[in-house]
């Protein structure tokens, strides 16, 4: 195991002598080591969450006989930044949530990783993370938020209806107290934004290109089932360990063609390309120039 590089051998007492200090035991010590990367914060919806989903994680590691360790990763929250000074610093973060994690991993060792991710660039952030680090991994998204009601059950509201909205106060279409009335009702939960943009589509990708569980990219937020994912995404990454499968035995060209050919079905977020062509990348997988200028092509024929 590559944990035993921090835990084995008379030369790795001091290191063994820390692991201790965390309250590990001497069979947690024997086991494999299991990073959970967990982008939890308070300041994104689809992230205030994910301490339940990490807990129901580490569930299955241990259920599975895994040691499992959390770390944290930092997030942006593209709605609030956006319209702002803040929006320069969005997609720079992606290479920062990567970084982050690599420095993590190959310090302390880890046999396995669980990615819980949910929003725009923290979750092509930690599949480039995954990519690059190529051990046994496996991603459990936060899921999607419900969408808001308004005025009966047909009659949803989400995020992307405030933009509207706002776009018809200033025509005139709209009073500010109706727009006033949508505000307070689109966003009825926890979970990424309801509506095709890009965390749900790189979640729905994630799931296509082979790196997460079946519903990880559509299990809405709080339903229960998003629990018991969490727990399987567990219980899964001690299979990968034992088979030895990584990410870069999945994330391959044909498995990166299959996640364009679900996105251009699901008609999903334009980010998608930019995202997984770095994915790509950091996977050694060539793209040449023809080849995504003809997915750009499809996508916008699909559009029209």
């Amino acid at each position: 195991m590559k944990s035993d590089s921090i835990k084995k051998g008379i030369e790795r007492a001091p290191h063994r002598a820390l692991l201790r200090a965390l309250g590990c035991t001497d069979k947690e010590l024997k086991q494999p080591f299991i990073g959970i990367v967990n982008s939890f914060n308070e300041i994104i919806p689809g992230h205030i969450y994910l301490e339940k989903i990490a807990e129901a994680v580490k569930a299955g590691v241990r259920n599975a006989g895994g040691t499992p360790f959390e770390f944290n990763t930092i997030g942006v929250c593209d709605g609030i930044a956006m319209n702002h000074l803040g929006m320069r610093y969005s997609l720079p973060s992606r290479e920062l949530i990567a970084d982050s994690i690599e420095i993590t991993v190959q310090a302390h060792a880890f046999d396995g990783l669980v990615f819980i991710p949910n929003c725009d660039k923290i979750v092509p952030g930690m599949l480039m993370a995954a990519v690059r680090l190529n051990i046994p991994s496996i991603f459990i998204s936060g899921g999607p938020m419900l969408a808001g009601r308004k005025g009966g059950e047909l009659n949803s509201v989400d995020l992307n209806t405030v933009f509207m909205a706002v776009g018809k106060v200033i025509s005139g279409q709209m009073t500010e107290a109706e727009l006033a009335e949508i505000e307070t009702l689109a966003c009825p939960g926890c979970g990424s934004c309801s509506g095709m943009f890009t965390a749900n589509t790189m979640n729905c990708l994630t799931e296509a290109v082979g790196m997460g569980l079946p519903g990880n990219g559509t299990i809405p937020a709080v339903d229960s089932r998003r629990i018991h994912l969490a727990k399987e995404a567990g219980s899964r990454v001690m299979e990968l360990i034992a088979d030895n499968i990584c990410p870069n035995d999945i994330v391959i060209k044909e498995s990166i063609h299959n996640a364009f050919a679900v996105d251009m079905a699901l008609g999903g977020s334009t980010n998608s390309v930019l995202h997984m062509m770095a994915i790509a990348s950091e996977a050694g997988v060539d793209f040449s120039l023809e080849t995504i200028d003809q997915i750009s092509k499809r996508r916008r024929t699909w559009q029209k």
